[in-house]
C-alpha cells in the first residue's frame, strides 16, 4: 500500500469517525463509501439498498473470493479529544468499524491498481452490532457463487500488529431475552389483593446460576442480567408488571437454544406459582462464528509470509459477530489484528481505531486474495505507516 493510498484511506477513516451512524441508520456512511470507491476506482458497484458491494471481475478463470467489512457505530459519547472526533451526540465509533470499512476500501484501491487472477468481492455491511446486517447480506454468497469469504476485527489485549486466529468456533452465539411478567396492581397497603411479579422475577434470578451451569455442557454457556424492572416509582402502588432482560451466550447454538428453553421453563413455573402470565421475545440474535480450518490455515500462511507475529488463540472470543451467517453459506474465516496488549478495550470511551492497522489489513487481504506461497515479507510500505 503506497503512501498516497494510505493517506486517502486514513482520511476516509477519519471522515467516517466524524459521522458515526447507528445500526440500520448508516445512510451517510454507505453513500460516502460508495462515493469514495467511485471516485478512486473503476470497480463495479452493486447497490442493494441498505448495503452494497464492489467487484473486481478477473478475466482469468480464478476463484471468487469475498472480503467483508462492517460500518455501524455504537451508542456511546465521544469523550476523548480527537481532531476527527464524533460530531453526533451520543454516537461514536468505539468498536473500530470505521477502520474496518476504511481497510476494505484501501484493499479495493490496491486490487483496482494491481488486478488479480481471482474475482474479488468487497462487501460493505451495516448493522453488525445488532446482528441484523449479515442476515440481510447472506443472499450475496449464493448469488455470486462465492468460494470463500474473509473478514478481520481489531482486537485489544494482543500484541500490536499481530495476527490472531483460531480454528472452529471463533465467536460465541448470543441473543437478548426479554421476559415480560403480567400480574395485577393493588394498593400498597393491600398487596395481597394484587399479583406482584417481583417475587417470581426474583426466583428466576436466583435460579440463573444453576440454569447456566457448564458442568453438563460441551462448552461455555453464560447468562448475564442486563436489566430488572418492576412496577413504577409510585409508593402507593404494588407492582403489577415487570420485565427481566438477559443476554445469553454459548459456544454452540444448540446449547444456546437449550439455555433459553431452561430459562423460559423456569419463568413459566414461577409465573404459574404466582398466578402471572409471562411472554418471551428475543433481540440481537447472533450465530456462532465458525472458522473453516482450510481458511484459517490460509490466514496463518499469509501472516507468516508477510512476517507478522502470529497469535494462536486458545479459546473463542466471548463476544458475538454476525460474520457467522456467512460461514454457514461458504468457507471462510475471521481473524484479528492486534491493537496492543495494553490498548483500551473496544466499547470503552478511551478506545479509537489505530490507523496503522490499515496497511496490515490490506496486506493480509491481498495475500488471501492471491493465495501467495513463499512471498517476500511485507514491504516497509505494508508495515510502516501510522
Amino acid at each position: 500500500m503506497d503512501d498516497r493510498a494510505f493517506a486517502l484511506v486514513k482520511q476516509l477513516r477519519h471522515e467516517l469517525h466524524e459521522h458515526p451512524e447507528l445500526s440500520n441508520e448508516e445512510h451517510w456512511t454507505k453513500s460516502h463509501l460508495v462515493e469514495f470507491l467511485r471516485r478512486y476506482t473503476a470497480l463495479e458497484i452493486v447497490d442493494r439498498g441498505s448495503w452494497f458491494y464492489a467487484v473486481y471481475r478477473s478475466e482469468k478463470e480464478g476463484r471468487r473470493i469475498a472480503f467483508r467489512a462492517d460500518y455501524d457505530a455504537i451508542p456511546m459519547e465521544e469523550l476523548i479529544d480527537l481532531p476527527y472526533g464524533s460530531k453526533v451526540p451520543g454516537v461514536a465509533h468505539k468498536c473500530g468499524h470505521d477502520g474496518h470499512a476504511a481497510s476494505l476500501a484501501g484493499f479495493a484501491l490496491e486490487i483496482d491498481r494491481t488486478g488479480s487472477d481471482n474475482s474479488i468481492f468487497f462487501l460493505f455491511q451495516p448493522a453488525e452490532e445488532t446482528g441484523e446486517g449479515a442476515v440481510q447480506c447472506t443472499p450475496f454468497i449464493k448469488e455470486n457463487d462465492i468460494d470463500e469469504i474473509f473478514a478481520y476485527h481489531n482486537m485489544s489485549g494482543i500484541p500490536c500488529r499481530s495476527i490472531a486466529v483460531i480454528d472452529g468456533t471463533a465467536a460465541c452465539a448470543s441473543r437478548g431475552m426479554i421476559l415480560h411478567f403480567e400480574g395485577a396492581p393493588s394498593h400498597a397497603s393491600a398487596p395481597e389483593k394484587g399479583r406482584n411479579p417481583a417475587y417470581a422475577i426474583g426466583k428466576v434470578l436466583c435460579a440463573l446460576p444453576d440454569l447456566a451451569d457448564t458442568r453438563h455442557t460441551k462448552g461455555l454457556v453464560l447468562c448475564t442480567v442486563i436489566q430488572v424492572a418492576v412496577g413504577e416509582r409510585a409508593f402507593g402502588v404494588s407492582a403489577g408488571t415487570g420485565e427481566l432482560l438477559l443476554t445469553i451466550r454459548a459456544l454452540f447454538e444448540d446449547e444456546l437454544d437449550a439455555l433459553q428453553s431452561r430459562i423460559e421453563g423456569e419463568a413459566l413455573r414461577q409465573a404459574g406459582q404466582y398466578e402471572l402470565t409471562v411472554r418471551f421475545s428475543t433481540v440481537d440474535s447472533f450465530p456462532e462464528t465458525v472458522n473453516h480450518k482450510e481458511s484459517s490455515d490460509k490466514v496463518r500462511d499469509v501472516a507468516r509470509e508477510k512476517g507478522y507475529e502470529l497469535v494462536e488463540l486458545s479459546e473463542p472470543h466471548r463476544g458475538s459477530e454476525d460474520f457467522g451467517y456467512f460461514t454457514k453459506e461458504t468457507k471462510g474465516a475471521m481473524f484479528y489484528i492486534g491493537n496492543g496488549e495494553d490498548y483500551p478495550p473496544l466499547h470503552t470511551h478511551a478506545y479509537d481505531f489505530r490507523d496503522e492497522l490499515i496497511p496490515i489489513a490490506v496486506a493480509m487481504f491481498k495475500g488471501l486474495a492471491e493465495g501467495q506461497k513463499g512471498s517476500e515479507k511485507a514491504s516497509q510500505n505494508d508495515e510502516g505507516h501510522g
